[in-house]
Order: C-alpha cells, then sequence, then structure tokens
C-alpha cells in the first residue's frame, strides 16, 4: 500500500481512507502494528483510552521510523470522561500516553455517559464544548463521535456551534445504517465505518467466500473492497489479519 486514497474532511484536512484499529476485542498486536507501517505503508491508526494501548502504539510508532506528520492518529474519549474539565485533561493525557503533542482525530466514545444527576444530552453539550476548544487550540486537528445517531447529532448541532468532522459507526455488509450515513452526507459530516470483518463472522458467509473464490482473493479482501467502494473511510480491527488486509488493491 504505497498509496492510500483519502477523504476530505469539512475543514479541508484529509483522512487516509483505511485505518488500523487496535481495538481491545482484537488483542493488541505490536508486530502486527510494525508490519502495518513498515511493509503496507499504513498512515492511519485507531486506538482510545480504552482499549488500554495508547503507550504501546507510542513505542511501536517510534520504532517504525515513520514521522509524525506522515501518520494520522485517531483516539476517543470515554464516557467516564465526559465533561468540561475531564475532556481536556483525558485528551492531554492521551496524547501523553501516545507520545504526541496533536491528534489528528479525536472522537466521543458513545452518546451516553449515565452521570447521576447530568442528561445524556447536556453531557454530551458540556463534552463537546471542551472538544471545541481543543480543536481551536490545535490540540486536536479534528473532532468527532462515534456510534452517535441522526438525534444525538441532531442535539448536538442545536446545542453548540461546530458539526463534528466525523462519525464513527459499526459499518459492513450485515449492518448497513443508511438513514445515518445519509444524514452525515447531507450535514457534511464524513461517515467513518468500523468493524468491516464483522468481528470475523463475515470471513466464513458462503456469499462472501463464492466471491472471494471468484476474484481470486481473500475475505478479507472482499469486505474491504466492498467498503472502499461506498467511499468511506474505515476502520479495520481484526489485528490478524493485518497481512490479508494490507494486500488489499
Amino acid at each position: 500500500m504505497a498509496f492510500c486514497p483519502t477523504v476530505p474532511l469539512s475543514n479541508g484536512l484529509k483522512i487516509p481512507i483505511l485505518g488500523l484499529g487496535t481495538s481491545h476485542h482484537g488483542g493488541y498486536s505490536h508486530e502486527a502494528v510494525l508490519y502495518a507501517l513498515r511493509e503496507c505503508g499504513v498512515r492511519h491508526i485507531d486506538t482510545a483510552k480504552r482499549y488500554g494501548c495508547e503507550k504501546d502504539l507510542s513505542k511501536a510508532i517510534q520504532e517504525s521510523g515513520v514521522p509524525r506528520q506522515d501518520l494520522w492518529l485517531t483516539s476517543k474519549l470515554w464516557p467516564g470522561d465526559y465533561g468540561y474539565r475531564t475532556t481536556k485533561e483525558a485528551c492531554r493525557a492521551s496524547c501523553a500516553r501516545l507520545g504526541v503533542e496533536y491528534l489528528d482525530l479525536y472522537l466521543m466514545h458513545w452518546p451516553d455517559c449515565m452521570i447521576p444527576g447530568r442528561s445524556n444530552r447536556e453531557m454530551r453539550a458540556e463534552t463537546w464544548r471542551a472538544l471545541e476548544e481543543l480543536y481551536d487550540e490545535g490540540i486536536c486537528r479534528a473532532v468527532g463521535v462515534s456510534n452517535f445517531l441522526v438525534r444525538h447529532l441532531e442535539e448536538l448541532k442545536e446545542d453548540c456551534s461546530l458539526v463534528p468532522h466525523v462519525n464513527q459507526v459499526e459499518y459492513h455488509p450485515f449492518q448497513q445504517p443508511e438513514e445515518i450515513v445519509q444524514y452525515c452526507h447531507q450535514q457534511g459530516i464524513v461517515f467513518e465505518g468500523y468493524c468491516p470483518l464483522a468481528k470475523g463472522q463475515a470471513l466464513s458467509h458462503p456469499t462472501i467466500l463464492k466471491m472471494a473464490d471468484k476474484y481470486e482473493c481473500t475475505p478479507s479482501q472482499i469486505c474491504i473492497r466492498w467498503s472502499i467502494q461506498a467511499c468511506l473511510p474505515l476502520i479495520n480491527f481484526e489485528l490478524g489479519e493485518t497481512r490479508l488486509v494490507c494486500s488489499t488493491n
């Protein structure tokens, strides 16, 4: 993957269309991250405080020799850190663990936080105002949300001034939230899919296996290509499939 297409954000930045996820569900692999960075030319890495591997990623990035300015790094704010002050603290802590001065993209991980005495809408608005300031300060080059439905995005639009640059939502052949996709397109929000392999379930589906045989490629490549042809940035969390996914073209 010497060259990776990009998708423009509303602020002019360009996000690489294919990113490597580091979710704790898939298990972090230092070797897989290094392989992706060195051998595949991957320059988009997605992580989160929740995954517990930001420090490990810092080591892998340093070891890879890839300059910081050539990378797109995304991290996410866990609901337990929602709130004006705690959001800013959590963002700076993520930067410190990753060994960087800024994030290319910082996302609210989930729409709900269940803080006693505070409504979810109120907490989302307060948290987003902190993200707006982090964006203005340059600590976050872009800010967005994850797993937000249309109603959550509508409320955020009413309560705040900056429209999210990205909404990251699970997206694969078995889960296609077209209402959210269309809404994001209409509002200038980049819809970014995650789990394109459906947590591995797609790899044994008869239709996908048949297509892989027809086109002489792997089931992973079929799923990744399916998402890319929809012109959606996507994050693959199945690190065990890194070598197969890297050969997608």
